[in-house]
């Protein structure tokens, strides 16, 4: 698990998989469609976060929400807070570090040398997604993660490192992590998990491609990109910050629209030395 963010910080099957995708328009509370089940029925509504809600971002260990708090992002391996819209936090794209030796070796990238592809601020290989054959198998790994999102009550998920084509010295391409992303957003909506974009601001003019609901954004306001996530998703976007200037610059221009919370970097709990959590 690593903090990661679109710009510097952190193709046969894609145009199906893109024709596949459940397109849930953000301008609405819930969402009216939803994916459809046999027979023709629909599916229940999809539930997205509120706009310009208090906003806690827990992935780097769980913890009493603080008051005011109404949506909160969590890892997988945490339970959900009740009476709260929870977002499911997924490593989708990459590996963690102490899961590496879980994967087929043949479905983490490797270079021309045989090498595995690392983000080296994370020490996390990247998952082989080039190809439509091995997205369907990576999917269907991370699928079961985010079956275990929903079976535990989750209200959305957050697969993180949409962007890490970008570290993929050009061995992956925009297009394939969208087809891929289109991939867990039709199984996320098949289980009534809304989906969020994890950074990446040149992708969202993909987000009816991918399947996407709203975004989860890292420094928006530190690096002015806030713009971009809220015109796509219709401001239905929960940003983190990790200095005091991102935090003003953020809230100067997007404290009445957006949910904004300003943590350390580590998204340490209560009590460790480093743990910061502002809202002004």
């Amino acid at each position: 698990m690593g903090v990661h963010r679109a710009t510097g910080c952190r193709t046969a099957l894609g145009a199906l998989a893109a024709a596949l995708v459940v397109a849930v328009p953000a301008l609405a509370g819930c969402a009216p469609g939803g994916p459809e089940r046999g027979g023709g029925a629909k599916a229940a509504p999809l539930r997205l976060p509120p706009r310009h809600a208090g906003f806690d971002y827990q992935i780097g260990g769980a913890y009493p929400p603080p008051a005011g708090v109404r949506i909160v992002s969590r890892d997988r391996s945490d339970p959900p807070a009740p009476g709260l819209y929870n977002i499911c936090y997924v490593n989708a794209f990459q590996a963690q570090p102490a899961e590496r030796s879980s994967w087929p070796a043949d479905l983490l990238l490797r270079d021309a040398r045989g090498r595995v592809v690392v983000d080296e601020d994370w020490n996390e290989p990247l998952l082989d997604i080039g190809t439509p054959a091995k997205r369907e198998r990576v999917a269907r790994r991370v699928g079961r993660w985010i079956d275990g999102c929903a079976d535990r009550g989750y209200d959305a998920v957050e697969p993180d490192n949409y962007d890490s084509y970008t570290r993929s010295h050009r061995l992956l391409a925009a297009a394939d992590a969208t087809a891929f992303m289109s991939l867990l957003s039709r199984h996320a909506h098949a289980r009534h998990l809304a989906v969020g974009q994890k950074n990446t601001a040149s992708l969202a003019g993909r987000r009816g491609r991918a399947g996407l609901d709203f975004a989860v954004t890292e420094e928006c306001g530190q690096y002015d990109e806030c713009e971009v996530y809220a015109k796509a998703f219709a401001d239905r976007v929960v940003d983190v910050e990790y200095t005091d200037g991102g935090l003003r610059a953020a809230r100067a221009r997007w404290g009445d629209r957006l949910s904004i919370v300003r943590r350390d970097r580590d998204v340490s709990v209560p009590g460790s030395p480093g743990y910061v959590r502002r809202v002004r």
